[in-house]
């Protein structure tokens, strides 16, 4: 925001108004380098300096959300709740911090016995709601909230119509999202004609269509349309020249299909040099699935290195740790 002063108390002002915001210019400087360690995947130097910025400052709202986050990276559920849960306790009217909170309930429930993921699915609802009503404009939780509706059940507040309602609203924060919502309705809906429509529709909107390109090629994988499936992976390929997080997806889906798996392990490759990395898939994780793609093609020592590069990067990610071990290290 920009200050206007008279010339006589500017002197003063400037000083009152240094002391005032040291504390919160000070925060964000120690939370930008674990902000940054999320993105590269560097788990363990990320907890690293959560441990000691908490254990300064146990009410640090930013990093307890912060440490939910690596720990859903992680997988570790009960640790990832904990955190969320005590960042919407320090500040309830965060919209952010309930979004996370609604997505750490999520995980652990896809995990959780049926009676369990009920209950949970009824919290993740709830706080994507919440986030939603505190912040109506925030598009990441517009669009898992639309996601939620279409996918859960209605016994736990699931539902098309909902999802309808909320995709003129993403259409104002968010085009590219508001495309992809109802093409995932129409999806649910069976009508794949409209869906790949919504979903052409994305790509189209979108500034950097790399990552929308990928999300036509799953769905053509789940319609086993496989040469539509390889071009769209390989037109997103040709238009994501930074080799962010859609050379991920487009790998996954090709490994999943095991086609193009040369190709699959280039993109892959690719992701881990890239200075254009996402929290959406931090490198340990990426390390684990090339590694493992190199197993089945007979190279172990490479996929033997993959796997120590993730414990360097997460030394408490267990997949890492259990497909070392399988190859008898």
């Amino acid at each position: 925001m920009e200050r206007r002063h008279h010339l006589p108390r500017l002197s003063a002002l400037l000083l009152f108004a240094a002391l005032a915001h040291a504390p919160l210019a000070q925060a964000a400087d120690t939370l930008d380098p674990v902000r940054n360690d999320i993105v590269q995947g560097q788990a363990d130097d990320a907890i690293k300096r959560l441990r000691q910025i908490l254990g300064s400052n146990n009410q640090n709202g930013d990093a307890h959300n912060l440490y939910c986050r690596v720990s859903l990276q992680l997988d570790a559920w009960d640790d990832a709740v904990d955190h969320c849960e005590r960042a919407v306790n320090i500040s309830q009217d965060n919209s952010n911090y309930h979004l996370w909170l609604g997505r750490a309930y999520g995980a652990k429930a896809e995990r959780a016995s049926m009676f369990s993921a009920y209950g949970l699915a009824r919290k993740l609802k709830a706080e994507f709601e919440t986030a939603v009503r505190l912040d109506p404009r925030n598009a990441a939780a517009l669009s898992d909230l639309g996601e939620f509706y279409v996918s859960a059940p209605a016994v736990v507040g699931g539902g098309d119509a909902k999802a309808q309602a909320l995709s003129p609203k993403l259409d104002v924060v968010d085009a590219v999202r508001g495309h992809e919502l109802r093409a995932q309705i129409a999806d649910a809906d069976k009508d794949y004609a409209a869906a790949e429509s919504e979903l052409k529709a994305a790509i189209a909107a979108s500034r950097t269509p790399a990552n929308q390109w990928m999300a036509l090629a799953s769905f053509y994988r789940r319609r086993e349309r496989w040469d539509d499936m390889t071009q769209a992976i390989k037109t997103g390929i040709a238009a994501d020249k930074a080799h962010t997080v859609a050379q991920v997806d487009g790998a996954s889906t090709f490994i999943r299909t095991q086609r193009e798996l040369q190709l699959a392990a280039q993109m892959l490759r690719d992701y881990i040099a890239s200075s254009q990395k996402s929290e959406d898939a931090p490198a340990f994780r990426v390390h684990v699935e090339l590694g493992k793609l190199l197993a089945k093609q007979g190279d172990k020592e490479g996929a033997k290195r993959e796997f120590q590069a993730a414990l360097a990067l997460a030394h408490d990610y267990k997949p890492a740790a259990s497909q070392l071990a399988a190859l008898g290290h």
